[in-house]
This record gives structure tokens, C-alpha cells and sequence, in this order.
């Protein structure tokens, strides 16, 4: 399964598993109220304005941003859900740590929809504490 694979690669710390997976008309939601709440459609605009600027809080090291703990990953045909916890040393020195459910769909194996869920608060304290 092509989410399991992604998962597990970044997890191990290959950082370009999951933009790899994206298709070019993919969108992206973060529900919830956090700063960055909302729809972001296709590929390069959620590189520009949610992946590349998450990632670049994290130090460039092994502790960089990636997924520690799978929970579980649910398919039913291109329906996937995955949870996972995700933890990594951010910039100033401090370790973040979330827990994430993403709701997903897949087309011809290319990710084209993320719906994701996760403590917004400790987003917002990164969002705002640390710059890329």
C-alpha cells in the first residue's frame, strides 16, 4: 500500500517520500482553528505554503520532523485513514510532538486529497515560536 510505504520511508528519514506521493492536483485541509486551518489546492502550493514551511522549523539532523509511532492504517479500496504520532527537534531546540489522523484518497496511486487532524494548539505554538 503506497501510504504505508510513504509512512514507513519517512519515518526511516526519507523527507521526500510524501511529496513524492502528491499528485499535482492534490488538496490539502487542516481542520480544526489552528493559524493554519483551511484548504490549500495543488501540489506546489502545499509544498509552498504548509509542507516546506512545517519542515523548515525542524533542524536539519536525524531528530528532524518524521513520524515515530505508526498506529494504524486503514484502507477500504482509495480511502485511507492513517494515525500516527510524529515528533522532532525544531529549530530553537525544542522537541514537538503531535498525533495526527489523516483522512486520504488516492487516484491511480498518487495521494489526491489529505484531510488532516491534530492537536491545532501545539501547531499554533510552533507556527508562532519558531521560523523556518
Amino acid at each position: 500500500m503506497a501510504i504505508e510505504a510513504m509512512l514507513t520511508a519517512w519515518q526511516g528519514g526519507d523527507f521526500d517520500a510524501l511529496p513524492a506521493l502528491l499528485a499535482d492536483d492534490a488538496r490539502w485541509t487542516i481542520a480544526g482553528s489552528s493559524v493554519l486551518a483551511g484548504t490549500v489546492e495543488s501540489k506546489p502550493r502545499i509544498l509552498a505554503q504548509i509542507l516546506g514551511p512545517f519542515g523548515g522549523r525542524f533542524a536539519r539532523s536525524p531528530d528532524r520532523f518524521r513520524p515515530r509511532t505508526i498506529h494504524g492504517i486503514y484502507a477500504d479500496g482509495d480511502s485511507v485513514v492513517a494515525w500516527f504520532d510524529g515528533a522532532g527537534i525544531t529549530n530553537d531546540g525544542w522537541t514537538y510532538r503531535n498525533s495526527y489522523a489523516w483522512i486520504m484518497a488516492m487516484r491511480n496511486g498518487r495521494l489526491i486529497r489529505v484531510t488532516a487532524f491534530f492537536d491545532g494548539k501545539a501547531l499554533d505554538d510552533l507556527w508562532e515560536r519558531v521560523r523556518p
